[in-house]
């Protein structure tokens, strides 16, 4: 997580720098997200069953903080992205509309990382309990992946099913975050293609 703040610290002084200071703070998030996705990523995907179980089920105090605070600046990044697309002028608007959907879409992966070691956590806290997985007692990172995202995209679980209330209280939260990014999305593409169209329109 540190070396996600540092890189999105030392994007946001790059762009500082080179005079594109309502660039800043997204491309910085861009930055720190995406190297916290892929730390994470790296750091998760190689682990089986008992390796998630016993990385998820660690008391870390500092990771649950730390969940707590990379949502809140998901929620601050989507404020971040309709005040650069808002203010965006005519010159920089196609700019400032592709670094917003960048940014959006790293938020997206991110919320959804960060829900697969949720779901792991809440799953091995309470001794393998809170969601059915068909054809495993022991699931790993991959497992609860393939939960989150599957959620993430269609705002529904598939094949597995959730037991309890903790669980299902976490998705629930997970669904209306998504949602709510799913909304951005769109509403910025929307804004780019009326960009890109009135780019290419004569003058």
């Amino acid at each position: 997580m540190l070396a996600g703040v540092a890189g999105g610290v030392v994007a946001a002084v790059a762009c500082l720098a080179v005079g594109l200071p309502s660039f800043a703070p997204l491309v910085g998030w861009i930055a720190a997200s995406g190297i916290f996705i892929t730390w994470t990523g790296f750091l998760l995907a190689p682990m089986d069953g008992p390796s998630t179980r016993s990385h998820a089920t660690k008391e870390d105090p500092p990771r649950r903080w730390a969940h707590v605070s990379l949502l809140v600046a998901v929620l601050a990044s989507l404020v971040g992205v309709a005040y650069l697309v808002a203010g965006a002028g005519s010159g920089s608007g196609l700019s400032q509309a592709l670094v917003g959907v960048v940014a959006i879409g790293l938020s997206w992966v991110l919320v959804h990382t960060l829900y697969t070691v949720r779901y792991a956590h809440l799953f091995y806290d309470a001794g393998g309990k809170g969601v059915d997985f068909e054809g495993t007692d022991e699931p790993a990172y991959g497992d609860f992946a393939y939960l989150a995202f599957t959620l993430g995209m269609t705002f529904q679980v598939s094949d597995t099913q959730l037991t309890t209330p903790q669980v299902r209280a976490a998705a629930l939260r997970h669904a209306l975050l998504s949602y709510l990014l799913g909304v951005v999305v769109i509403a910025i593409t929307i804004n780019l293609v009326v960009q890109l169209a009135g780019g290419a329109s004569p003058q």
